[in-house]
């Protein structure tokens, strides 16, 4: 079996395609065979050593977190799934693992795939989509959101629950795709870099997908008794996030039924699709150059078919 690994925290330099033994699944675990993977921006945060002090200092470490595939075998005290499933999931935080053929995951972490989904498109659903549900689920009718990033993984799922959930929503994104983010439903689009005091007061929920907005402008943003939330979380915004006021910073909880859901309702597009052989070049690109834009990169194994199964 082959996997994208890393043998010290650094650049993209660091990867490397290496053979790996996939662990047995243990009690409440899955053996899953991957077919597809995508990428997120947690993957190369990681690898960098920004999340040491939760990631520790083990080697070798694997890389990925969402896949999509067909389950190989299961552990003890498994009820859901079986053998011969196709499914949708994500990886355990600290061990990832997903940028590999096989991938062990704990079985609240992974639900089927839905018939209509073809497994690249469904393995772009699992950390974005749980994220944005979760930092979106307070959302009322009527309410207003703005999204800071409203065209990245996050912030294209976060508009779309927030919609469905009955709210209208603003957000900000790169200039030359304002009309990207038209097409999304979101109203204003400003650009990064905009002025909140043309905005203040207006929206219920602040949602800073980059974790980039300073907290001053979402203040501004912020109606009274409103709420930000930053999913990218560093220990100056826990201590933040614990103290009283509107700031709240979140990581995405493997939550099944949360799963499930974002698996029936969420499509996200897909900018470029890569065998994992060319994976690190990809990811490489990606990470320094932030292209492909408008979608997410997904990688396919070796034997993957396009299209629903």
């Amino acid at each position: 079996m082959k996997r994208l690994q890393y043998d010290r925290y650094g650049g993209p330099e660091v990867m490397r395609l290496a053979e790996f033994e996939p662990p047995r699944p243990g009690p409440d675990e899955v053996l899953v065979r991957v077919r597809a993977a995508a990428s997120n921006a947690l993957d190369w945060k990681m690898r960098n050593g920004e999340m040491k002090l939760m990631t520790g200092r083990s080697f070798p470490r694997a890389m990925g977190h969402d896949f999509a595939g067909v389950v190989e075998a299961v552990g003890a005290g498994v009820t859901r799934l079986k053998a011969g499933d196709a499914v949708l999931g994500g990886a355990r935080f600290r061990q990832a693992g997903a940028f590999a053929e096989m991938v062990t995951v704990p079985e609240k972490a992974v639900v089927l795939k839905p018939v209509d989904l073809s497994y690249e498109q469904a393995a772009a659903l699992p950390t974005v989509g749980v994220t944005a549900y979760q930092a979106t689920a307070e959302v009322r009718p009527g309410q207003a959101v703005f999204v800071n990033g409203c065209l990245g993984g996050v912030g294209r799922a976060a508009v779309q629950f927030a919609r469905a959930r009955g709210a209208s929503v603003a957000g900000s994104c790169r200039n030359p795709a304002a009309d990207e983010a038209h097409e999304l439903g979101v109203e204003p689009v400003v650009g990064f870099g905009f002025d909140p005091a043309a905005l203040a007061e207006r929206f219920d929920l602040v949602l800073d997908t980059p974790g980039m907005l300073p907290f001053a402008a979402a203040r501004t943003l912020l109606k009274p008794g409103g709420t930000i939330v930053d999913i990218v979380p560093t220990p100056a915004k826990m201590i933040r996030s614990a103290l009283p006021g509107p700031f709240r910073a979140m990581m995405g909880r493997p939550v099944t039924a949360d799963l499930e859901e974002v698996a029936r309702t969420l499509r996200l597009p897909i900018a470029r699709t890569v065998p994992l052989a060319e994976a690190i070049p990809a990811l490489t690109e990606l990470e320094r150059e932030q292209r492909p834009k408008g979608g997410k990169l997904v990688i396919a194994m070796a034997g993957s078919q396009a299209g629903p199964s």
